[in-house]
């Protein structure tokens, strides 16, 4: 069995230390870290993502891979340059769920495959606030803010991001794209966002559309 498919199947399987092992055991063996993130451990969380979706696989289990991938993405990630092959800065985007939610297992996704796909990510967490989400753009220079939102009472702030965004004079400089489970593309256009994906998977070609 090839190392990048053990870690795939460690990702299924949603084992941790098996992930970290595996993911030193790439470096050592002079795997790129980009490699192993797209070849290894992301088809194994797409794996459980499909089977989360067709009902095959539940909220633990994806949960259990998702936490499993980030064990080993933290160790690669300390490999990757944050430039790109020729030498020019990586899209940087700032992530966040949207305050007054604390759900994200999505978005906690989103930023390890967003990671893995060349984005320079800073995650600032849960139930961030709005001006947190814009003073950190605006100090990271960011390209895209993603926001995260799993509760109809909470997506509403989404809309108060890009109005504030616009009264702080940065609405041009930054792209917003927004998702979760309540969100609807019909409300990011009505809200004026940039982007709208259905899931984290999709989420990545949205963003590498917005940055060209």
């Amino acid at each position: 069995m090839s190392l990048l498919i053990e870690m795939r199947d460690a990702v299924v399987r949603g084992d941790s230390q098996e992930c970290i092992d595996l993911a030193n055991k790439a470096l050592e063996s002079g795997v790129d870290p980009l490699q192993a993130m797209q070849d290894g451990f992301a088809p194994g969380m797409a794996i459980i993502g499909k089977g989360f979706e067709d009902g095959t696989n539940f909220l633990p289990e994806m949960m259990l891979a998702a936490d499993a991938m980030q064990a080993g993405v933290a160790v690669l990630e300390r490999a990757i340059p944050t430039v790109d092959g020729a030498g020019r800065a990586k899209p940087k985007v700032v992530l966040a769920t949207i305050q007054g939610d604390v759900h994200d297992i999505g978005k906690n996704i989103l930023r390890i495959l967003m990671s893995t796909s060349g984005f320079d990510v800073v995650d600032l967490g849960r139930d961030v606030k709005v001006a947190t989400i814009i003073e950190r753009a605006k100090a990271e220079k960011a390209d895209i803010i993603g926001a995260s939102a799993l509760m109809t009472t909470t997506m509403m702030y989404m809309k108060t991001l890009i109005e504030e965004l616009s009264e702080a004079g940065i609405r041009d400089d930054v792209k917003v794209m927004v998702g979760g489970a309540p969100v609807t593309a019909d409300w990011a256009r009505e809200i004026g966002a940039d982007g709208y994906a259905l899931d984290a998977f999709a989420a990545i070609q949205v963003a590498k559309d917005l940055v060209g």
